[in-house]
């Protein structure tokens, strides 16, 4: 029976959610600089203003919380309170459940895989310092709040189609595959003409769902077969 999927040469995974479990690390990274500023009343960094920031790039992150907040300092201010966060929260973070398993299966065929994070450099050191054998497998990295080329975050489609243009061959945006855990991240896929896998979060309504090619509840459901990619060995 063929697949209801377009066939694919070329995978981009997305990091934040999807690879390594950092997103409730920074729910309380926000949380801890919030309450530096509102402890009577409090503010609360709520899943609703979480879900409108996953996958944009730092700065983005920093001038929306600035000012949904009104937090009395500016975004450059705020980038640098949450990079101390960073630092004290995200080296311990730990894989998500399915991820090592897909990329090495994936590297393993010899199939193109490169990482588009929105991360910057010196986040990504930090959170990958102990993961380091699992990032060594993509063929390239593109970190959107620290590269040029990538002029504007999630959920405009410029870092998918930068991490494309990154391959050697110069895959066309329809043969790639995208992984994303984050809405931002599923519409900027889709706006490069790729297909995207989603492995949202519980708290993504279905309505922030429905856009995805395939929603996954972790990356040990995928299947690479439905997009023509080497089966898992199951034997």
């Amino acid at each position: 029976m063929p697949s209801k999927f377009k066939e694919v040469t070329h995978v981009i995974f997305d990091m934040d959610g999807l690879l390594l479990n950092t997103e409730v690390l920074y729910t309380v990274a926000t949380q801890n600089i919030l309450d530096m500023y509102f402890q009577n009343p409090r503010k609360i960094y709520t899943w609703d203003v979480k879900i409108g920031l996953m996958g944009l790039q730092t700065e983005q992150v920093s001038r929306k919380i600035v000012d949904i907040y009104d937090i009395p300092i500016t975004w450059e201010e705020y980038a640098a309170l949450a990079r101390e966060q960073i630092e004290l929260l995200m080296k311990n973070c730990e894989k998500c459940a399915g991820a090592e398993r897909l990329v090495k299966h994936l590297y393993d065929n010899n199939v193109p895989i490169c990482l588009a994070t929105s991360s910057s450099k010196e986040s990504f050191d930090v959170k990958t310092i102990h993961h380091k054998e699992l990032f060594k497998m993509f063929q390239h990295i593109t970190m959107g709040s620290s590269d040029p080329e990538v002029a504007h975050g999630k959920p405009a489609p410029d870092i998918f189609l930068v991490a494309a243009s990154r391959f050697p061959d110069k895959p066309k945006p329809e043969n790639c595959l995208v992984f994303e855990d984050a809405p931002n991240g599923v519409t900027a896929a889709l706006a490069a003409g790729m297909q995207v896998v989603m492995v949202p979060d519980v708290h993504v309504p279905d309505s922030q769902r429905q856009a995805a090619t395939q929603v996954l509840t972790t990356l040990l459901d995928f299947k690479p077969e439905d997009f023509n990619l080497p089966a898992f060995n199951e034997s």
